[in-house]
This record gives structure tokens, sequence and C-alpha cells, in this order.
């Protein structure tokens, strides 16, 4: 079976896609009902649930990359990339235009992951394979002294993994969400013991700080992302008094 994919090119139509649709509403807005103006209205209520569905796959394809279920990760990343680039555009209608209030900074913070996601796939995607072939040093056998400082390492890994994964063998295995959660003290040893090895072998300073960093931006736009829209959330369901400022409430609500 062929497997799912999303190349450049069907990238770059599904973003492009999208722009248009949200200049072609924002330029006919002022056409439409007065419902359409205004941010979280029953109308628009309805695209900002319909939109944070959408971007929670993204959210399944992390669980599913982490704990190796769900089936192929490839096939969740495709999922992944389509569904937060339609529901990114449904929130951004959701919020009306409206960009003089704390929940803009959400449509910021899903802009730049748009925009680092894109450019991670479309150009640092080939640095990383050209880089992957060229680095000589990660072929090579360390000097003496990192070669001793590694095989204690080793055995410090080794012995952590009889504890926290009996079967698993310490060239191959790599910390899964299960582990994060029944074994969280053990995990977080085996994970800075990984980062010691990467720091004595180079793996960072040896690629341009792109490749070194931007998973981690992404990782913490994402986590920021998912922060703001649970407090968004939760504002205006149980504060809604607050988030109005004491004018009308017009969105679904439960308390003041």
């Amino acid at each position: 079976m062929r497997r799912l994919d999303i190349g450049d090119r069907l990238l770059a139509y599904l973003v492009f896609a999208a722009a248009v649709v949200l200049v072609t509403f924002f330029a006919f807005q002022h056409e439409l009902p007065r419902e359409w103006h205004l941010p979280g209205s029953p109308t628009l209520y309805l695209f900002g649930v319909a939109g944070t569905l959408l971007l929670c796959v993204s959210v399944v394809f992390v669980i599913t990359k982490r704990t190796g279920a769900g089936g192929s990760p490839l096939g969740w990343f495709s999922a992944h990339v389509v569904t937060a680039t339609l529901g990114g555009v449904l929130v951004t209608i959701h919020s009306a235009g409206y960009l003089r209030y704390a929940p803009a900074l959400l449509l910021v913070a899903l802009l730049l992951l748009v925009i680092l996601g894109v450019w991670a796939r479309v150009r640092l995607s080939k640095d990383m394979a050209a880089t992957f072939a060229t680095r000589e040093e990660s072929f090579s056998p360390p000097g003496p002294e990192n070669r001793e400082r590694l095989a204690r390492l080793i055995e410090e890994k080794e012995s952590l993994l009889s504890r926290l994964e009996p079967e698993a063998e310490e060239g191959t295995f790599s910390p899964r969400l299960k582990h994060w959660l029944t074994r969280p003290r053990l995990t977080l040893a085996y994970a800075r013991l990984i980062s010691r090895e990467n720091r004595l072998l180079g793996v960072r300073s040896g690629v341009s700080p792109a490749q070194a960093y931007w998973r981690v931006v992404h990782i913490v736009l994402a986590f920021l992302f998912i922060l703001g829209i649970v407090g968004h959330v939760v504002t205006v369901t149980f504060f809604a008094g607050y988030v109005s400022g004491g004018e009308e409430i017009y969105w679904w609500h439960l308390t003041k």
C-alpha cells in the first residue's frame, strides 16, 4: 500500500487555499449579518468548536507517535497537517478579526506554528538530509577520553533501563508516553542520560542552530497554544461576565 504523505507542492496548495479563504472572508465580511462580526457569536461559536476539534488531531498525532499505537505515524502526520490548517482557518473566522484582546495571541501563536511547520517541511528537511550524509564525525569512533565517558554513561543507561523497560535494548530504546505516565522519575532520569550522551557526542553542536532547535521551538509554541485554548474555553464558559467587561454576553456560557 502506498504510504499517506503530503508533498511540498500539495502542502503549498493547502496553505494557499487556506489563505485565499481567509482573505475572501474578511474582504466580504462587511456584507454579512451582525453575528458574523461578533467573535464567538452563536454562528461563529460553532466555527470555534469545529476548529478546536480539528486542531486536537495534532495532539492525537503526538500521542500516536510517542506510544506506537494507532497506526502509521506518517498517516497521522498528514492528518495533523491537513486538520491543523483547516482548524486554523475556522478559529480565525471564529475570531471575527478582533485582534485587540488576549485571544488574539492565540492566532499569533497559530500563525507562527504554521510558518515554522511549512518552513521545516519545505526547506529545513532538505538541509537535514544533506547534513546527515556529510557529518563524518557521526561515523567516526570517539577519542579515548570520550570513549571511556561514553562507556560509563551507557552502563548507567543499561542499569536504569533494566528497571524502566527490562526487555528493551539500550541502543534502540527511546522513552514513550507510557513511560512518562507510569514511571515518570525513572523516565526523567533516563532522558537526562540521553541529554548527556547527546552533548558528549556533539549532536546539536554539529548542525546549524535552526536544525538543532526548530523542533523545540515548535513544541513550545504548540504547548503554549494548547494552554491558551484551554484558558480561553474556561474563561468564556465560566467567567463570561469578566470576558464581556460588563457588556452583552451573546455567546453560549454556563456562568457569568
